[in-house]
């Protein structure tokens, strides 16, 4: 089974044959080398992909220069500029390959398109939408409220080991909103258990 299919078959089990059909006909294969985007801040592509092998990171450039990580992306996640897609506006974001990266790409349009002809895709995004919702709030009240060791610790027992296994350390203290330094004596810490 194609992995597309898989994913979507998560929110819409109902999904048949021939309500595939007309979205694999569309699948094209993207290729990311290190350190590649798949979509830079100011750039407009309305893609949405699922992502193979690999890791990638969603990212903001802030105007002194600096970036803020807001989420990483492994197998079998579908990423892309959502809000672009829906507003047709340049991206605000960056989505990067950590490592050389293998995604399966489709345009926005087609889904937009299959949301009026088949009514599974219309309640395939409904729940997708709601599960981004879920997450990024979430990911909101996480930064708002919690310290930056209430943060480290949240992430320790969310079950989210890919990010600690797979992410270098000077990206999940910029995730977490740290230093790597901080990062350094918070993960001391809670070793020793305090």
């Amino acid at each position: 089974m194609h992995p597309l299919r898989a994913y979507l078959l998560r929110f819409v089990p109902e999904l048949t044959d021939a309500d595939w059909q007309p979205l694999a006909e569309v699948l094209r294969p993207h290729h990311l080398r290190r350190g590649e985007h798949l979509l830079q801040a100011g750039e407009s592509w309305p893609v949405l992909a699922l992502l193979l092998h690999g890791t990638c990171r969603l990212y903001y450039p802030r105007p002194d220069g600096e970036e803020r990580t807001t989420y990483f992306f492994f197998e079998n996640h579908l990423l892309g500029d959502y809000a672009g897609c829906l507003t047709g506006k340049p991206s605000q974001l960056n989505i990067q390959a950590l490592v050389d990266t293998e995604l399966v790409v489709f345009d926005y349009a087609v889904l937009r398109q299959l949301y009026q002809e088949r009514p599974v895709y219309e309640r395939f995004g409904r729940l997708l939408a709601e599960y981004h919702l879920l997450g990024t709030d979430a990911r909101l009240v996480e930064q708002l409220l919690l310290s930056p060791e209430e943060r480290y610790r949240a992430l320790l027992s969310s079950g989210k080991t890919k990010i600690l296994e797979r992410i270098p350390q000077h990206l999940v203290a910029n995730y977490l909103g740290i230093t790597p330094v901080s990062l350094s004596r918070i993960r001391a810490r809670v070793a020793r258990g305090h």
